[in-house]
């Protein structure tokens, strides 16, 4: 198994792609590349901690690519705006990747590349180290699964899952 730590605005978004996405065993949404232990997400929202809303995609690399993974990253979201998707402002919602070693470095440096010709704009997300990362509260986890019906489902989410869908269909399990 392989985890990828990756940051694409709103975590609700990336969680809803990702869970329905063949070979990911787990997505749990959550806080890193703060300043402060254990935020929460009134503290987050704030934009005063210096922690962006992430998910940790979980694959088994032997059903489905790590590029494909990080390809449906750059479809989900738009790389090229800088602390802001969509209406969401603020750092906590950069677009950001979070490596662990110098392989996922380069396989998330290789991935801004193959994807910049996708985009009129520079791709801006952020390549760091990892450090410490806190899982969001539980109403968090899962979110669009529970939830589809939710205005923010309907008007944001469901059109990126739409967008996934057109490129990555063979990689979706719904």
């Amino acid at each position: 198994m392989k985890t990828f730590v990756l940051g694409g605005g709103c975590f609700w978004c990336l969680d809803a792609v990702y869970q329905m996405t063949k070979g990911v065993k787990s997505v749990v949404s959550g806080y890193t590349g703060g300043a402060i232990p254990y935020p929460t997400y009134d503290q987050i929202c704030s934009g005063m901690t210096g922690h962006a809303e992430v998910v940790a995609v979980t694959f088994d690399e032997t059903v489905i690519p790590a590029d494909v993974i990080l390809d449906m990253f750059f479809t989900q979201h738009d790389p090229t705006t800088l602390n802001r998707q969509g209406y969401d402002t603020g750092t906590q919602y950069r677009s950001s990747m979070f490596y662990t070693n110098a392989e996922d470095e380069a396989a998330f440096r290789a991935a801004i590349v193959r994807n910049q010709p996708n985009w009129r704009d520079p791709i801006v997300t952020e390549v760091t180290r990892l450090g410490d990362v806190y899982e969001a509260e539980d109403y968090h986890q899962d979110f669009y699964a529970q939830r589809p019906g939710v205005g923010y489902c309907q008007v944001i989410i469901n059109p990126k899952i739409a967008k996934v869908r057109k490129h990555y269909a063979e990689w979706l399990t719904a």
